[in-house]
């Protein structure tokens, strides 16, 4: 594993900072937006067919700070495509120690497909089972429970860039995609150039973990400059891209008990990339990922959520 430790203010409170509820406190306008972010949260709500992971004993308390596991998952849905798990990142969150880790799953990992009975990419779980597959896809790689989701569709992301009036983000690397031209530096993107930015991968030697870092950046500069009060304005245009382009099953009640009880944790951000390396099987790319690898990570991740070594494997 490679770790880059990093001190934020802000970090990926997805769903949190684009619905609004990090700002709702303007004036007159603050029950406008209370009552729009509890409608909008409610249209995007959509139920697990479980009450809790199967590899929890019992179900998460917030009142009592357990510790959580989110996974964020960008799926790449296009008309008349199911569409696949464009990106996965799976954060664990642990307010008794104010810390936040987060673990970039490369989309081309070969895994166990739970429910098919076969290994594939795990991005393809997603299309053979939706989000319940999925899930239970990576839970068993990490052998971990996980207790939410956010999913959002990838093709939103220009839409989303667009509420908020475009966004700037600090290029790494030079490089031409889809008939965009993006040089090192600070560059501005409107919606149509966040997408084509955050889906070039083959030209960066990062791969998978350089689109998902430029992911993340889009997120963040979205989230920043939809949090300043000089967008408020917009927050019509977000709420209408959130209700179209995102579900989860955390409730209202649910993100505001996260907003308001484990906010510190975003304070100290670990961000891990998974060790393994490119292959070829039966002329098929994948990310082999070793074992002793995959142990040593769901260990660390097992240690974080605060729950003992043999819990998640013991209570399937």
């Amino acid at each position: 594993m490679r770790a880059e430790k990093k001190k934020k203010k802000k970090v990926l409170w997805i769903i949190l900072s684009i619905i609004g509820v990090l700002v709702l406190s303007t004036g007159g306008y603050a029950f406008y937006l209370y009552k729009s972010a509890a409608d909008t949260v409610a249209s995007i709500h959509e139920d697990l067919d479980r009450e809790k992971s199967d590899k929890r004993t019992e179900e998460v308390k917030f009142s009592e700070k357990d510790p959580i596991s989110i996974l964020l998952m960008g799926v790449d849905e296009r008309e008349g495509d199911v569409g696949r798990s464009d990106s996965l990142i799976l954060m664990t969150v642990n307010p008794n120690t104010n810390s936040t880790q987060m673990v970039s799953i490369p989309r081309d990992t070969r895994t166990e497909i739970v429910g098919k009975g076969k290994e594939d990419k795990i991005n393809h779980a997603y299309a053979f089972g939706g989000t319940e597959m999925a899930l239970d896809t990576v839970e068993n790689f990490l052998d971990i429970p996980i207790d939410y989701f956010v999913k959002i569709n990838m093709e939103s992301f220009k839409d989303t860039v667009d509420a908020v009036g475009g966004v700037e983000v600090n290029n790494t690397l030079d490089f031409t995609y889809e008939g965009y031209e993006f040089n090192k530096g600070l560059v501005s993107l409107d919606g149509k150039k966040a997408l084509a930015y955050t889906r070039m991968r083959y030209e960066d030697p990062r791969g998978d973990f350089g689109r998902q870092d430029r992911q993340r950046q889009v997120i963040e500069a979205v989230i920043k400059k939809g949090a300043n009060v000089s967008s408020i304005t917009k927050f019509g245009d977000m709420f209408g891209v959130v209700r179209d382009n995102v579900k989860t099953n955390l409730t209202f009640d649910e993100m505001w008990e996260i907003q308001a009880n484990y906010k510190a944790a975003s304070q100290n951000l670990e961000q891990f990339q998974v060790k393994g390396s490119g292959d070829k099987i039966n002329g098929i790319y994948y990310y082999i990922v070793p074992e002793e690898e995959r142990l040593a990570l769901s260990k660390q991740l097992k240690e974080h959520l605060e729950i003992s070594e043999n819990t998640a494997s013991t209570s399937e």
